[in-house]
């Protein structure tokens, strides 16, 4: 039995991307090439994603490797309440014609689409599922690459409790969206009001610092030179006790992703900023 008629979710998705996509794509040529790309937590299915800057991110960007590191799509909240407007098929219908176009593609299902970790080792439209993978870099080092919740003691030890935060976790992203709708009409740039109460938040910061010392930490003890991981929408890179922690953020949030260059060097992109510098650029060009 194969993965499609084995979970009838991928075989009503398989259908959807036979058509165009609602959102256009822009011509490739112009884009910034990349030797890997990573992102997680995207999150489609629900009204935080991002998914329009995500569209945009896609069409500017190309790359010899994609990682999808958990969290694609949330099947928690298609569980309670089914939402998949056009521009989230859009989504997976970019990210499977890039495996068809020859990108490879790596998908490590996290915590909120664990249903597709069933299918590990299974290729589905030209896409790898994995449960974790090793990326060798450019420059020569080991990256352990996972989506991150195996680490996350909350999810560990009170399942329950993680449910109840990703319902707040909602409530802040709802906010989230209508903050934003209002900062456009006002011709403001993207902001992320989660973001920075995250940042406010003490207990919320402690915890953030502790997973990323826990995974660098197990990454070291499995004899890899750094680790890729998502999860906690916390877009990082930095050296802890010898090793290479790299969290490529999030597309709910941040609007984040993690890059390797061709000679190794790694770098995150926010692309809300990306996009503001070049809405100046355009701006600038008209009036001059």
């Amino acid at each position: 039995m194969d993965a499609v008629t084995r979970l009838p979710f991928l075989s009503d998705l398989e259908e959807g991307l036979t058509q165009e996509p609602h959102f256009p794509e822009r011509p490739g040529h112009g884009r910034r090439r990349y030797r890997t790309i990573w992102i997680s937590d995207i999150h489609l299915g629900t009204r935080g994603c991002n998914a329009r800057m995500l569209i945009d991110f896609l069409d500017s960007v190309d790359s010899d490797t994609i990682y999808l590191v958990g969290d694609i799509i949330d099947g928690w909240r298609l569980k309670k309440r089914f939402y998949w407007p056009a521009s989230h098929n859009d989504v997976v219908w970019r990210l499977m014609k890039r495996a068809k176009r020859g990108t490879r593609v790596v998908y490590i299902p996290g915590n909120h689409d664990e249903m597709f970790r069933q299918f590990t080792g299974l290729n589905f439209g030209g896409v790898e599922i994995r449960r974790k993978a090793i990326h060798d870099t450019a420059d020569g080092r080991k990256l352990l690459v996972l989506h991150g919740d195996e680490f996350d003691t909350i999810m560990l030890a009170h399942r329950w409790l993680a449910f109840v935060g990703d319902a707040a976790h909602t409530l802040l992203m709802r906010l989230n969206v209508i903050v934003n709708a209002v900062r456009q009409r006002m011709d403001l740039p993207y902001w992320s009001l989660s973001k920075m109460a995250k940042h406010k938040v003490k207990n919320a910061v402690s915890f953030i610092s502790r997973f990323e010392e826990v995974v660098a930490h197990q990454a070291g003890a499995r004899g890899v030179d750094g680790v890729v991981c998502g999860h906690i929408h916390n877009a990082e890179i930095r050296e802890i006790g010898g090793i290479q922690y790299y969290n490529d953020g999030d597309w709910v949030e941040g609007c984040t992703a993690l890059v390797e260059h061709f000679d190794g060097r790694m770098e995150i992109l926010h692309w809300a900023d990306e996009i503001a510098a070049r809405n100046m650029r355009e701006q600038t060009r008209i009036a001059a």
